[in-house]
C-alpha cells in the first residue's frame, strides 16, 4: 500500500494580497535614506526654533473646500473623499497647511506668544497619476510661521529649504514670484483675462485650461501643456501689477536672498496651484532639470514649495493672522540622492555583540544584555540563533567592534571572552570585570582616533 503524503498548502497566486496602485511599501533597506531626512529636517527645526506637531490624516472635507479651493486639481481631481457612518463628509489628508491653520485657530496658539514656528512631517493622498517621487499617499515635512509678516520670514524660510538641500549635497535654485495681495491681484486677473480673450488665443489652450479660463484664470500661466506655455508667453506679468506694499514686501524679500547667497530665479509664471497663497510664492527645483527656457519647469522636477497665506486663518474662522510656510516631498528628495549616489554617512557606534552557546550561557546573556543596554552601552544581539558562527557573522554584518562569547567553559570558571571583531584577536577575562574591561577598550580607541 503506497505511503500517503502529507498535504502542503501551496497558495493559488490569485489569492495573494497586492498594493493599490500608487502605494508603495518602505522596506528595511529604504529606511536609511528616510532616517537621513527626518534627522536633517528635524535638526534645521530646532536650530531655526520650529515645534513639531502633528494634525489627523482625516478632516472634514469642507476644510479644504474652503482652504485648498474648491476649483483646485487637489480638491476636484485627486482628493479622496467619503461619507462616513456618522454621515459626515470626510476627505484624506491631501496637504498639510489647512489642517495645521485648523489646530492653530482651535488650540487657541494665537494667545501664544508670536510668531509661532511649527515643524511637521507626514504622509499625504491623492489619486493622482502616480508619477517619479510621487504616488498616491507620499509624503513630506512643512515648516510654517504664524503670526509674523515681515519679509525677513520669507527669505528664513526660503534659506531653509534652500540649506536642507545644499546640506544633502543636492544642488537646487529657488524659483520665486510674487502673486500680490487680493487688490493688486484682481487688477491684474482682469489684464490677464483680457489677453486671453484676444483673437485664436482661447481656442489654443487645452481643455483644463479653457475651464481654469473661467473659474481661476491664474492658473492658465501654471499650465505645463505645450501650447499653454506658447499662448502665456506674451502674456502680462503680474509683478508689473503690484500695489506699492506688495512690491516693497517682494523686493525685500529679494534683497535678503541675495545676502544670503541663496541662488534664485524669478519666474513670473509661478503661482502655486492653491487658493490661499498671497504675495510670495516659491519652488525649489533641482539644477539639472532646467527646461531649454529657465522660466519654464516642469512640474514633476519640483522636491517642493510654499509661501505666503496672510488670509487662511481668517479663511477658516480665526482672527486675522499673516502666515506663511513650505513643504518638500521625501520621496522625491531620496530619488534625487540616489541619482546623484550620494553617499550615506553611517553613523559609528560602538556596538558590541553579545553571543552565547548553551541555554545557561543564553539565559545569563539574555541578563546582561538588559544591564548594559540601561547603562547606555550600544548593545546587539542574536538570542533566536543557537550556532555561534551565526551569531558572529550577525556580529560582524552590523559592524560590531567587540563580541563578549560565552560558553559552558566559561561559566563554570566564572570568565567571558572578549574578542576583537576588526583585528580577530580574543582574550579571557574575568566576568566581574566586563564594564571595566569595555570602557578601557573604547576609550582607547578613542585616543588613538584623536
Amino acid at each position: 500500500m503506497p505511503k500517503k503524503t502529507k498535504d502542503v498548502f501551496k497558495p493559488k497566486r490569485n489569492n495573494r494580497f497586492s498594493r493599490l496602485r500608487g502605494m508603495k511599501d518602505v522596506l528595511f533597506d529604504e529606511y536609511k535614506y528616510w532616517d537621513l531626512i527626518i534627522r536633517k529636517a528635524s535638526d534645521l527645526a530646532d536650530f531655526y526654533g520650529f515645534q513639531r506637531m502633528e494634525v489627523p490624516i482625516l478632516e472634514k472635507l469642507n476644510l479644504y473646500e474652503r482652504s485648498t479651493g474648491r476649483d483646485t486639481d487637489i480638491v476636484s481631481k485627486e482628493m479622496y473623499s467619503f461619507i462616513d457612518k456618522s454621515g459626515d463628509k470626510i476627505a484624506l489628508r491631501p496637504e498639510a497647511t489647512p489642517g495645521i491653520a485648523r489646530a492653530y485657530i482651535e488650540h487657541g496658539l494665537f494667545n501664544k506668544p508670536q510668531p509661532v514656528k511649527t515643524f511637521w512631517l507626514g504622509p499625504l493622498f491623492r489619486h493622482e497619476k502616480p508619477q517619479s517621487g510621487r504616488s498616491r499617499q507620499h509624503s513630506q515635512f512643512n515648516f510654517d510661521i504664524y503670526g509674523e509678516d515681515s519679509p525677513v520670514a520669507d527669505a528664513q524660510l526660503i534659506l531653509i529649504a534652500y540649506n536642507f538641500y545644499k546640506e544633502l549635497q543636492i544642488g537646487v535654485q529657488v524659483q520665486i514670484n510674487s502673486i500680490g495681495c487680493k487688490e493688486c491681484r484682481d487688477e491684474y486677473i482682469q489684464k490677464l483675462t483680457d489677453f486671453y480673450k484676444e483673437r485664436g488665443k482661447r481656442s489654443k489652450l487645452c481643455v483644463d485650461c479653457k475651464k481654469r479660463f473661467l473659474k481661476n484664470p491664474l492658473r492658465l500661466l501654471d499650465c505645463k501643456e505645450k501650447d499653454c506655455i506658447e499662448v502665456r508667453e506674451e502674456a502680462p506679468q503680474i509683478v508689473d501689477s503690484l500695489c506699492d506694499a506688495c512690491r516693497e514686501h517682494f523686493i525685500k524679500v529679494l534683497e535678503y536672498l541675495d545676502e544670503l547667497d541663496v541662488p534664485y530665479n524669478l519666474n513670473p509664471f509661478l503661482v502655486r496651484g492653491l487658493d490661499y497663497y498671497n504675495r510670495t510664492v516659491f519652488e525649489i527645483i533641482p539644477f539639472e532639470e532646467e527646461a531649454e527656457d529657465e522660466n519654464i519647469f516642469l512640474r514633476q522636477s519640483s522636491l517642493g514649495g510654499g509661501g505666503r497665506y496672510d488670509g487662511l486663518i481668517e479663511i477658516l474662522g480665526g482672527r486675522p493672522t499673516p502666515a506663511c510656510g513650505f513643504g518638500l516631498g521625501i520621496e522625491r528628495t531620496i530619488l534625487k540622492i540616489k541619482e546623484k549616489n550620494i553617499p550615506l554617512n553611517k553613523e559609528e557606534k560602538n556596538f558590541i555583540f553579545l553571543a552565547q552557546l548553551g541555554d545557561q550561557a543564553r539565559r545569563k546573556m539574555f541578563i546582561l544584555f538588559e544591564e548594559m543596554r540601561r547603562s547606555g552601552y550600544q548593545v546587539r544581539q542574536a538570542f533566536t540563533k543557537d550556532s555561534l558562527k551565526a551569531q558572529l557573522e550577525e556580529s560582524n554584518r552590523i559592524g560590531a567592534k567587540y563580541s563578549l562569547i560565552l560558553g559552558q567553559k566559561e561559566l563554570l570558571d566564572g570568565t567571558i571572552i572578549v574578542r576583537d571583531m576588526e583585528s580577530g584577536t580574543q582574550e579571557v577575562i574575568d566576568y566581574k570585570k566586563i564594564y571595566s574591561d569595555i570602557d578601557k577598550r573604547l576609550e582607547a580607541g578613542k585616543e588613538e582616533k584623536n
